[in-house]
């Protein structure tokens, strides 16, 4: 099978409705009645602070990492700092990322 062989088939994929007459909105959602509601706000919290308890060991650790390694004389590796940066940049505007997203 070639890419010409699937040509009319993704145009008839996409050209087929949707049940429904398209795309659903869910809208801006509802929390859940009651204490669920308070539990998984409780339950993001931990895990944002786990996160940025991450975010903040993963900084030691590079540090440490690199300081071992310009006292030995070797290359320092750069380039796992930056990861880590971008990890904690990521966790940081996770809750502007997903409101972006959902708006």
């Amino acid at each position: 099978m070639t890419l010409t062989d699937l040509q009319p088939l993704l145009e008839q994929f996409l050209a087929a409705p949707t049940p429904g007459g398209g795309v659903p909105n869910p809208g801006g959602g509802v929390a859940p009645p009651g204490v669920v509601s308070t539990n998984v706000l409780e339950i993001l919290q931990w895990i944002a602070w786990f996160a940025t308890a991450a975010c903040v060991g993963g900084i030691l650790y590079s540090a440490a990492k690199m300081a071992l390694a310009h006292r030995r004389g070797d290359d320092t590796n750069v380039a796992q700092l930056g990861w880590v940066f971008a990890g904690c940049l990521l966790i940081g505007s996770a809750s502007a990322i997903v409101g972006a997203l959902i708006v």
